[in-house]
């Protein structure tokens, strides 16, 4: 791998080719360009002069010859059917046709013809100029030439003198860049050094950097890079300590999830297999175990529904569908659900009135019952269940909830331990605010320790 100053030096040294090949291209075809323009205007006063003077073919060879050594300009004169009569630097028996030559076909139909070609018979290049004349009231052309060799040669000095000049420049511009790449690799080098300190996450410093735009803007992301990261390594602790906090509840959780099933597993199995060890068991007896075995069985059904919802509701996965249903009927059902359950307790619905409002009816009965059950739990006295037209609450003057505790309360498998919650799995809650947000309903909980809570449900 190159160092920076070697790029450099090899950069400016391919520009340098680049830009030398391009300028002397261009100055050559400019060059050229120029002189064609000024032989073509020499040529074409010559050839007006010379066919003013040219009357008569009377002494042809000596008219051609003078003015050849006067001008120093090759003369050709060719008749109408394309055959050279004269020419001032060959012998025109050995020179074929020159009908179909583009400067002698463009004489012959605008006047004036003019031309850049190889002579295969000089070996060189020459513009030719055609002029189309009469004698004797005959058809001819007059050609006059010119060698464009003269181009080269004003080329080549032109093109030392270009090399040189940009010869100077790229030396100039080399010990320049040398000393820019000597800095460059200091900076380099410093922020090379960050990076590793950075990268063993223990930057001792910030850095900076003067030296350009590009460099201070590098410093200054890696100075913010190096904070975020600080910043990230102490999230990542508190992150630490979270996951050691989650895997202690969700240690306390499967303790739940155990306790939960173990009551009901222990009733069916001991009740069926009293069952089926003892023949003599009265049918009565048996009777009242089988509808022990039948409610546990359903206890668990219950269980595995609730986590299941559980686990729609955290995917959104769960699907509503609304209908207009009576807040009166919704709250009556779910009071003589819960007083089959707990037949010494007292629910009081506190409202007369009857309102409707659009709800799935199987979820939010399910919300109800979750809020009325949680109160019939931690509450001794009654619950009651108040409504109106914008909101429907759940009251009980039980334990209440603290206030550090409220702001979890609405997790998944959250339990307020010190209140004795620890028979539940603590998705009660999680579920009543999961299907009240699919409904865009709001909850609010007002709660205070010895005094009671109230769930308030805004529609």
């Amino acid at each position: 791998m190159l160092k920076l100053h070697q790029v450099f030096f090899r950069t400016f040294s391919l520009i340098f080719l680049f830009i030398l090949i391009i300028i002397s291209t261009t100055t050559y075809f400019w060059s050229k360009n120029i002189y064609l323009d000024q032989i073509e205007k020499n040529l074409s006063q010559n050839i007006d002069s010379l066919s003013i003077n040219l009357t008569s073919f009377k002494n042809l060879d000596y008219t051609i010859k003078t003015f050849k050594g006067k001008t120093g300009l090759r003369i050709t004169i060719i008749n109408e059917e394309g055959n050279v009569i004269a020419d001032s630097d060959r012998d025109i028996l050995t020179m074929e046709n020159h009908s179909t030559r583009y400067e002698i076909i463009h004489a012959k139909y605008e006047g004036y013809g003019k031309k850049v070609r190889y002579s295969r018979t000089l070996n060189q290049e020459l513009l030719y100029v055609a002029k189309k004349i009469v004698i004797d009231d005959e058809i001819y052309y007059l050609r006059l030439a010119d060698y464009t060799a003269k181009i080269i040669e004003n080329f080549t000095k032109l093109a030392f003198q270009i090399i040189s000049f940009i010869s100077l420049f790229i030396i100039a511009a080399f010990i320049a860049t040398y000393f820019i790449s000597i800095k460059i690799r200091n900076e380099t080098n410093a922020i090379l050094g960050y990076l590793i300190e950075l990268s063993n996450k223990k930057p001792t410093s910030t850095i900076y950097s003067d030296f350009s735009e590009e460099f201070y803007k590098i410093t200054r992301l890696l100075n913010k890079v190096a904070s975020k990261l600080a910043k990230k390594e102490r999230q990542k602790s508190k992150q630490t300590a979270k996951l050691k906090l989650a895997n202690k509840q969700k240690d306390e959780i499967i303790s739940a999830i155990s306790h939960e099933f173990k009551n009901p597993i222990a009733v069916i199995t001991g009740y069926s297999e009293t069952i089926l060890t003892d023949k003599d068991l009265p049918e009565a007896m048996k009777e009242k175990f089988l509808k022990k075995i039948h409610s546990n069985g359903i206890k668990m059904s219950h269980i595995i529904d609730k986590l299941r919802l559980t686990l729609k509701l955290e995917e959104g996965k769960q699907q509503i569908l609304t209908t207009k249903c009576s807040i009166k009927k919704i709250c009556t059902q779910v009071v003589s659900d819960l007083k089959d359950k707990y037949p010494q307790r007292e629910i009081i619905i506190n409202s007369n009135q009857d309102y409707e409002f659009n709800v799935d009816e199987t979820l939010f009965a399910m919300v109800l019952e979750n809020l009325v059950e949680n109160a019939l739990k931690y509450s001794e006295d009654e619950v009651i269940i108040k409504y109106d037209d914008k909101h429907i609450s759940v009251i009980d003057k039980g334990i209440g909830i603290g206030e550090a505790d409220l702001k979890s309360i609405k997790q998944k498998f959250f339990r307020v331990s010190q209140n004795g919650w620890n028979n539940s799995l603590g998705l009660g809650l999680f579920i009543v605010s999961s299907i009240i947000s699919l409904h865009n309903f709001s909850l609010e909980i007002n709660s205070e320790l010895s005094k009671g809570s109230e769930f308030i449900i805004k529609y």
